[in-house]
């Protein structure tokens, strides 16, 4: 069973939301993910500054295993990017809602809680269904 925190909201695509003290969101990779993955090895990471569409495919996360794309919850614009996670990318695999990714400035209001997002026990439901 998948580590699923109650404080963050989930995409069906297995990333995490977490809504910022400045309204900015910060994307990462469930532990679910990171577990399915397997060993990580490489992270693609959009520029910051680089403006994006809910859905579109912004990065790329690589593992011994396969290679998925990484999605944009939101529209807005990439704010920071976690050059730790770029530079060591087996931390994501030690602790999957601390190495977040990158950070969104969304159009959207209601942060993380809006836009069709999972909390805990729909994604923890989504997750045992699988």
């Amino acid at each position: 069973m998948s580590y699923v925190p109650a404080d963050l909201r989930y995409t069906d695509d297995h990333e995490w939301i977490r809504t910022e003290a400045d309204g900015s969101l910060t994307v990462g990779i469930t532990d679910h993910a990171q577990k399915n993955l397997g060993d990580i090895v490489f992270f693609e990471l959009p520029q910051v500054g680089r403006k994006i569409q809910a859905g579109e495919a912004v990065g790329v996360v690589e593992s011994v295993k396969a290679a998925s794309d990484i999605f944009s919850p939101f529209e807005g614009e990439v704010v920071a990017i976690n050059e730790e996670v770029v530079d060591s990318p087996e931390e994501v695999n030690s602790d999957p809602y601390e190495m977040w990714l990158f950070r969104i400035k969304s159009k959207s209001k209601g942060g993380a809680a809006s836009n069709g997002l999972l909390d805990a026990k729909a994604y923890q439901k989504l997750v045992d269904g699988q």
